[in-house]
């Protein structure tokens, strides 16, 4: 029989509004346990995924090297921290970060992909499609700052390991083997309010420049508030949120309102971007696992 697990890792999910509950909560409908694994938090983070009402959640801790400040390593690490706590008889594992949320209507898609491919060894993932969202819940990233795929099932393989700043997988030093499944991931991470989002640029701009994470620019406004204007460009979205999703749109304290018409790209990146949307082809990209 299948068993799928879910695996995360957060550290002061309070503190800079990561929507881990929202994140873990999405997960559980499709797995039969969900591993989180907790950094050493200064907030209550703790009782956050505690008070999620499911047994199918595993806490374990884990204190963060902080001494890892170079090119998001930490992440990595962490992930495969957290990976390591997936029991061995789990098939498929489901790998969400803390911003990451998957909309009910996929459940069955994804599912479905999984049984389809348990007994295809050379199928190492699956690769998914992702929405960006932006400044608020009503806009998300098309250009080709955001990337567009990810792998988020991967085999429980222990030879597969986070790669760079837990963006991707290898195995053996090589990019995973995958399939696409007709799915979305929910990316929250560029929605909060302004100063949350600029207390948390500026944490983790350090875990990405070991020696001069001042230099790296941020914008900013008023102060103590990230400038969400400064994007190259943006859609509006007119689709559904998952469930879990609800309560937290409700709550929005703060107000965004992109200029849609504004593209803010130089001339090659104009003609790229032009190119993908009359085509669906999105040229020069890099891509972090290979389609069988």
């Amino acid at each position: 029989m299948l068993k799928v697990v879910g695996f995360t890792f957060v550290r002061n999910a309070l503190r800079y509004d990561y929507p881990v509950g929202e994140s873990i909560r999405s997960l559980l409908p499709i797995c039969d346990e969900v591993i989180v694994s907790l950094g050493n938090s200064e907030d209550q983070t703790e009782k956050l995924v505690s008070s999620i009402d499911s047994a199918k959640i595993k806490i374990f801790h884990s204190v963060w090297d902080d001494s890892l400040r170079k090119g998001g390593k930490v992440l990595a690490v962490e992930t495969n921290v957290a990976f390591n706590h997936v029991p061995e008889d789990a098939d498929w594992c489901v790998y969400l970060q803390a911003d990451e949320v998957i909309h009910e209507q996929y459940y069955s898609a994804i599912r479905r992909a999984m049984e389809k491919y348990l007994d295809d060894k050379e199928v190492e993932g699956l690769l998914f499609k992702y929405l960006h969202f932006y400044g608020s819940y009503d806009y998300t990233g098309d250009s080709r700052k955001w990337y567009s795929h990810e792998v988020r099932v991967i085999r429980n393989d222990k030879s597969i390991k986070s790669h760079a700043d837990a963006q991707g997988f290898r195995k053996d030093g090589r990019k995973l083997r995958v399939k696409p499944v007709d799915a979305f991931i929910y990316h929250y991470g560029w929605v909060k309010h302004p100063q949350q989002q600029l207390e948390k640029i500026s944490n983790f701009q350090k875990l990405w420049n070991e020696t001069e994470p001042n230099l790296i620019h941020i914008p900013k406004k008023d102060g103590n508030l990230f400038d969400y204007s400064e994007v190259d460009s943006l859609k509006p979205f007119f689709g559904t949120h998952p469930e879990v999703m609800i309560e937290r749109l409700k709550n929005k304290n703060w107000t965004f309102d992109a200029n849609i018409g504004n593209k803010n790209f130089t001339l090659k990146d104009r003609l790229l971007y032009f190119i993908e949307k009359k085509t669906g082809k999105r040229l020069f990209d890099y891509r972090n696992y290979e389609i069988i």
